[in-house]
């Protein structure tokens, strides 16, 4: 039951975008290495495209918020 309750939860997580920032750093570094990264997927449609750039954003903006909500308690005082 646990196991599947962890699986249920990745998963959710990963369909709700929330993960997609890190594909940003994925490409930066594959650039800076020069290399190209290799997919067994075919090449994205313009709507797949647009969907998972638009998941990349979100997940980028709710990054940044929770850095800037946890350095505003941090320097607040307000922890535990």
């Amino acid at each position: 039951p646990f196991a599947t309750f962890t699986v249920l939860v990745a998963v959710g997580i990963e369909a709700s975008g929330l993960l997609h920032a890190s594909y940003v750093f994925q490409l930066i570094v594959a650039k800076l290495a020069g290399k190209e990264i290799e997919s067994n997927e075919p090449p994205r449609s313009g709507v797949q495209n647009a969907l998972f750039w638009g998941r990349v954003l979100f997940s980028s903006a709710f990054l940044v918020f929770a850095f800037v909500v946890t350095l505003v308690a941090l320097f607040d005082g307000k922890t535990t």
